[in-house]
């Protein structure tokens, strides 16, 4: 327990940047923050150390998002959609880069947004954190035949979200 302060130092970069790209949010990721490492520190007692603390934390953080995906949904069948859109700005040199950025960008935050939590996280875990197929096995306690076929499955989900947008750059090239 001597050693929790350290472990959210090290990780919490990883935990906000997951958070985010799992929930599609940029602002306001403390409070699930803090019930990832809540959680974290009542599980560490039992943790037995078979596998990676970020290994471990990953599953937390999957399991914190679907349950705030399911509290979403049940607030959605009780408030109006909201139709805005979250721009994420990339910094760059160049104007017209950081435009076509941030149009690749929103493109691909609104089709991840479309697709389940179950295809929008195995892409995030893979794609963009870096995890390979044994650790996203172990952080959704899945075989790895059903980590590849399912992240196989989510990118052509993804891909077909995307065609619109893949068209359009097509006829710009």
């Amino acid at each position: 327990m001597e050693e929790f302060p350290e472990l959210v130092e090290q990780h919490q970069a990883m935990v906000f940047r997951t958070l985010a790209r799992l929930t599609g949010e940029r602002e306001g990721l403390e409070d699930l923050a803090q019930d990832v490492f809540l959680r974290l520190f009542r599980a560490l007692p039992h943790f037995r150390g078979q596998a990676k603390v970020s290994t471990f934390l990953y599953r937390i953080i999957v399991n914190v998002v679907n349950d705030e995906w399911s509290r979403r949904q049940a607030a959605r069948c009780m408030d109006p959609i909201d139709d805005e859109a979250q721009v994420l700005v990339n910094p760059g040199p160049d104007p017209g880069e950081l435009l076509e950025r941030g149009r690749l960008q929103e493109a691909l935050d609104a089709s991840l947004e479309q697709l389940k939590l179950r295809d929008r996280t195995i892409l995030t875990l893979h794609y963009q954190e870096g995890r390979s197929y044994e650790e996203i096995a172990k952080i959704l306690d899945l075989p790895m035949g059903t980590v590849k076929t399912n992240l196989y499955r989510a990118r052509e989900r993804l891909k077909d979200t995307m065609k619109e947008w893949i068209q359009q750059c097509k006829v710009k090239c």
